[in-house]
């Protein structure tokens, strides 16, 4: 479904990703872990449209994305839910929502979506009427990732879900991710929880420095030592 080619990408002179690889198939979850500034982020951005790699390729369903902007690359079926939620704060809760299904394809099964998606996460229907901005950090995460999802993903691209969360309230959005993942949608996911990242995910990745150190099946890098000493602390 997506796989990147060796992407090498900058801010200004300053390169961030050198010949980064990964794949994602159909159906899969798969999740990149690494410190801050490892280029995580910017992995997602550059497959998003927001960055554009100097050198290497990415593809998803076929396409090479290229030159395509971001609405494109969207319509495509591939949901960016970036880091700080990012929510419309003067919007309702449905204001929001309805903003994420901004495509054509999406307009037109707005409704069935939203059905959807208040199955997923119910409180959300709950709020329906309420400002966003006035949601709590937990609901204003589901919030984000619901908006994603009124796209019609075929892939999800989430970035560190868990940030600035409670304990128990990353814990409950984790578990709708995993929800979300069994309904069939792949998830490219970017995560500091570690743990609870590798035991999401069925493939992983290790960034270091813009560049892939490591990659491997999820549960065998939870077992690795380096991984364990570099970001676990029990090496």
């Amino acid at each position: 479904m997506l796989e990147v080619a060796g992407i090498d990408v900058y801010y200004g002179e300053v390169q961030a990703l050198r010949k980064v690889s990964l794949q994602v198939l159909d159906g899969e979850s798969v999740t990149v872990i690494g410190a801050n500034g490892a280029g995580k982020s910017t992995i997602l951005r550059t497959v998003s449209g927001l960055l554009r790699p100097r050198e290497g390729s990415i593809r998803f369903d076929g396409h090479e994305l290229g030159q395509f902007p971001p609405y494109e690359i969207a319509a495509l079926g591939v949901a960016h839910v970036p880091e700080g939620r990012r929510v419309f704060p003067e919007l309702t809760v449905l204001e929001n929502l309805e903003m994420g299904a901004f495509l054509p394809a999406a307009k037109k099964k707005r409704q069935e979506t939203l059905t959807w998606v208040f199955e997923i996460f119910p409180i959300l229907q709950e709020r329906s009427k309420q400002i966003g901005g006035t949601l709590s950090g937990g609901e204003q995460q589901m919030l984000a990732i619901a908006r994603g999802l009124m796209l019609r993903p075929r892939l999800l691209m989430l970035d560190e879900p868990s940030l600035g969360l409670a304990p128990i309230v990353a814990e409950n959005t984790f578990e709708k991710i995993d929800e979300i993942h069994r309904e069939g949608i792949s998830i490219l996911l970017v995560e500091q929880n570690v743990v609870r990242a590798l035991t999401l995910a069925q493939r992983g990745y290790v960034l270091g420095n813009g560049q892939i150190v490591l990659q491997g099946a999820a549960a065998e890098l939870l077992e690795n030592e380096q991984v364990k000493d570099a970001y676990l602390g029990i090496g």
